[in-house]
């Protein structure tokens, strides 16, 4: 059983330097815990997006929390290009590891299954092989001798911490995270995974046959926090959508540092007390 904490104390564990993985937009983000760790002011993180960064990213990148990022994208949807992420790699403040969405998720595969690499094909002939030094081209080592079969091996992706936000969790810990598979996946590749809910139900998700598929066990929890809302504004599935209106007011005001600064005093910087 884990004892469920503050989203101050959850961001806490989190230290300067830190390799952070961090949900899409539509797979559950720690908005409340975002907030939190702009407040405290943590600095030089390394995000690994699953797959593409949007919102959550773009206030850390605003906030000076955040020196490399490896993402297949940064993008804020609808509501267009990420401001701050722009503005940090156009002045070279931010360090770039360029990637796919399928490089990042077989990665974090294999940081899941304890491997040291995995083989990809799809990315062969692109000029991603040309600024990713550390994915490697071989050949294939099962095939016939003499034959041409080139294969990318891409490193394991092994997180200190994934911080993700979820409908809720039970009694003894246990999250359910629903048809969201790279939460599961990320949480086993991750040293840590730090984890906000909207609830915590008195029953056990693990011996209910419809709820376990979709459970992630206590196993892999190591801090809980209970923050109400703590995916707003972009939304969480199957509790509440995401507020446009609140979206285009950030996107609006982060286009430039002066209207970020002014955002982030007005809104990132509020008391938590979940």
């Amino acid at each position: 059983m884990i004892a469920s904490v503050t989203v101050q104390d959850l961001v806490s564990r989190i230290p300067n330097g830190a390799c952070v993985a961090l949900p899409a937009d539509y797979s559950g983000c720690a908005m409340t815990a975002v907030r939190a760790l702009m407040a405290r002011g943590v600095r030089d993180l390394h995000l690994v997006c699953m797959p593409q960064g949007g919102f959550q990213v773009d206030w850390l990148i605003g906030a000076g929390c955040v020196a490399r990022i490896e993402a297949a994208a940064v993008t804020l949807g609808e509501h267009g290009i990420a401001p701050r992420f722009d503005a940090a790699i156009k002045s070279g403040e931010l360090e770039m590891w360029d990637s796919t969405c399928p490089a990042l998720l077989a990665s974090l595969q294999a940081g899941e299954k304890g491997l040291p690499f995995i083989p990809l094909r799809g990315i062969l002939g692109s000029d991603l092989l040309n600024v990713r030094p550390d994915w490697r081209v071989i050949n294939n080592p099962l095939a016939d001798s003499g034959v041409k079969d080139p294969v990318v091996i891409l490193p394991a992706i092994k997180p200190d911490f994934l911080l993700m936000h979820a409908l809720k969790a039970d009694r003894n810990g246990n999250v359910w995270i629903g048809v969201q598979r790279e939460l599961m996946a990320a949480a086993h590749a991750s040293r840590q995974t730090l984890v906000t809910v909207e609830r915590i139900e008195d029953t056990d998700f693990l011996r209910d046959p419809v709820m376990a598929p979709g459970t992630l066990s206590s196993l892999y929890v190591h801090g809980l926090a209970v923050a109400k809302d703590g995916a707003w504004p972009v939304g969480l599935d199957n509790a509440y959508p995401a507020d446009n209106k609140a979206l285009a007011a950030y996107t609006s005001a982060a286009a430039s540092a002066e209207g970020f600064a002014a955002w982030m005093d007005a809104t990132a910087k509020t008391a938590v007390h979940a």
